[in-house]
C-alpha cells in the first residue's frame, strides 16, 4: 500500500522502513535508523527525534487502517520517554485505537532491537482525505 504514496522527506530523515502493516487491525511496524546526527550532549537520541518517530508510526497506522483513504494531522501528542535511546535501530509499532469520521485516536511504542521499551505515545489526529492533498499524495510515474 505505501508504494502508492510519495514518501515524505521527514520519513527519509528518520530512516523509515516498513516492517509490516495489517489493515484489519490498523497495526503497523516500522524500522527507524537513529543516526549519530540525532544525538544529544549525553550521547543518546534527542527526545524530539523520538517524538517524530512516534508521530510518524502513528500516522502510518491511520493510513493503513483506512486503506490509504486518510492521512492525519496530529492534534495532540503525549509522549513518555521510558529509557535512553542509543544510536542505531529503533522499532516503532503504531495502532489505531478508534477512528471516527473526522478524528482518530492512536497509540504506539518504540523498542530497541532486543525488544526493550524505549518510549510510548498516545495521540488524537484529525483525519484528512488523501484525495484532498496536493496530487492526492500519489506517486507520479
Amino acid at each position: 500500500m505505501f508504494d502508492r504514496f510519495a514518501k515524505p522527506p521527514c520519513a527519509d530523515t528518520l530512516g523509515w522502513q516498513l516492517i509490516s502493516a495489517d489493515p484489519a487491525t490498523g497495526i503497523v511496524r516500522v524500522r527507524f535508523a537513529a543516526r549519530p546526527e540525532f544525538g544529544n550532549p549525553g550521547g543518546t537520541v534527542q527526545g524530539g527525534f523520538l517524538a517524530a518517530m512516534l508521530d510518524d508510526v502513528l500516522g502510518s497506522a491511520v493510513l493503513v487502517k483506512s486503506d490509504g483513504a486518510f492521512c492525519c494531522a496530529t492534534i495532540g501528542l503525549n509522549v513518555l520517554f521510558v529509557a535512553p535511546v542509543h544510536i542505531g535501530t529503533v522499532i516503532g509499532t503504531g495502532r489505531v485505537v478508534s477512528m471516527g469520521r473526522s478524528i482518530a485516536f492512536v497509540s504506539g511504542e518504540l523498542h530497541d532491537d532486543t525488544g526493550a521499551l524505549l518510549a510510548s505515545a498516545t495521540a488524537s489526529a484529525r483525519l484528512i482525505p488523501v484525495d484532498k492533498l496536493p496530487s492526492g499524495g500519489v506517486v507520479e510515474s
